[in-house]
């Protein structure tokens, strides 16, 4: 394969960084079809499936979705609009207090109605009050692209969350193609070294839309540091398993040891006990050596570093380097919904396959300050005991990746497609 490594910062295609009504005209139903594409594959039964507090069922996902644009938009800035149910506005409220009260979070997959032909029947109201708006309102293009943002990430959220509900059943139901073994050798584990030094970090105004986390831009100090050309594999992974990983306390944080022990965790996520086979949203699949790691959580990415005799990259480094790198990973857009195979080059799959866990904890950059109101509540009052991954997944839509975001997660989670690229000091 192909060098990964461009050359000069990456930046955001022409289209992702326009919103004029125009351009909004276009993307909105594109974006929000999406979402119903991905429930597609997807049986009646499923689409309240709720196997844990932490996942949300499909109809929620296109129910919430839509909430947000005839909350924050449609209600407020469209005269004459009327709510499709005002009783949505509690069922499909999220976390924003500013709004109002919300239906329990663990009791969602108790919502039975509105049935999925009442959502989709509320998504066709909205959508349509939304392209008079987008036509009427291009004072509200930054907000109507906030909620285009929004549902990307639920696109994702809503793969990520079927998948693990679907896990429970011993049918191993399937809703896309499996990856197949690839012809080549496992590509040899080599590094970059990077400089450092004083670098801007952080979302810049002439990037088009950014979340309010990724700013303000402001200048670090880098030492010289080394990322690997690419994130780690099952194979890889497997060996630390082999070598009793999950059984020496030594390689683990205390709050790891504690959760190893406390849920007798000897694995990663949907892997089987022989080590050989894994749950996929194509089924129940062999585990391919040479397959990108994904489902582990920032304990076991942790572990696995210092296993290695390595670390994780701080969210700095990851950013500096990933300003010079292709989108070369599996994205959404080609509909396998799995990692895919380790590549061959000096810089490879920052972007798309697998989120990747930092050593940085989920903080605000100086300066930052939260917008007013209840879009306020986005993502500043999350900024506790969580730490930052980076890069997108194969759940992620290449538009809605950059280098410059932030995603992040409590050190225990792994149901997101989260994975391990290993750094060093220069």
């Amino acid at each position: 394969m192909d060098d990964c490594t461009g050359t000069g910062e990456r930046t955001l295609p022409e289209s992702a960084r326009q919103n004029t009504p125009l351009w909004l005209a276009s993307a909105y139903p594109r974006i929000r079809q999406l979402s119903e594409q991905l429930c597609a594959p997807l049986q009646p039964e499923d689409m309240s499936l709720q196997a844990c507090p932490d996942v949300s069922p499909p109809r929620w996902h296109l129910a919430h979705t839509t909430w947000f644009f005839e909350t924050f938009l449609l209600v407020p800035h469209l005269p004459g609009y009327q709510p499709f149910n005002p009783a949505f506005e509690y069922l499909f409220n999220s976390y924003y207090n500013g709004i109002g009260e919300q239906y329990p979070r663990p009791q969602r997959h108790l919502l039975s109605r509105p049935t999925n032909e009442e959502v989709l029947a509320w998504r066709r109201q909205v959508d349509d009050a939304m392209l008079r708006l987008i036509d009427t309102a291009p004072q509200l293009a930054s907000l109507i692209e906030l909620g285009l943002n929004h549902e990307q990430q639920h696109q994702e959220l809503l793969l990520t969350d079927i998948k693990y509900s679907l896990s429970f059943n011993p049918l191993s139901p399937a809703i896309s193609m499996p990856i197949h073994a690839g012809n080549d050798s496992l590509p040899a584990l080599s590094f970059q070294d990077f400089t450092g030094g004083k670098v801007a970090h952080g979302a810049a105004p002439s990037e088009g839309f950014v979340f309010d986390n990724e700013t303000p831009r402001h200048p670090v100090w880098l030492a010289p540091y080394r990322l690997a050309n690419r994130p780690v594999t099952n194979g890889e992974y497997r060996d630390f398993i082999n070598d009793g990983g999950y059984q020496r306390p030594e390689l683990w944080l205390s709050d790891g040891w504690a959760w190893v022990q406390q849920h007798s965790i000897q694995r990663p996520l949907y892997w089987q006990g022989d080590l050989l086979n894994h749950w996929t949203l194509a089924g129940m699949q062999p585990l391919l050596p040479d397959q990108i790691l994904a489902h582990v959580n920032y304990y076991e990415a942790d572990a696995y570093a210092r296993w290695a005799g390595l670390r994780l990259p701080t969210e700095q480094e990851w950013e500096h380097a990933a300003r010079h790198s292709h989108r070369d990973g599996s994205f959404v857009e080609n509909g396998l919904y799995q990692p895919g195979l380790a590549a061959d080059g000096s810089l490879c799959q920052l972007f798309g396959d697998v989120w990747e866990w930092t050593a940085s904890a989920y903080l605000p950059y100086p300066g930052f300050r939260t917008a007013t109101g209840a879009v306020g509540e986005y993502n500043g009052k999350f900024m506790c005991n969580q730490m930052v991954l980076r890069g997108g997944s194969c759940a992620t839509s290449q538009e809605h990746i950059r280098a410059s975001y932030r995603n992040f997660f409590y050190p225990h989670h792994r149901w997101q497609f989260s994975g391990i690229r290993l750094a060093a000091d220069g």
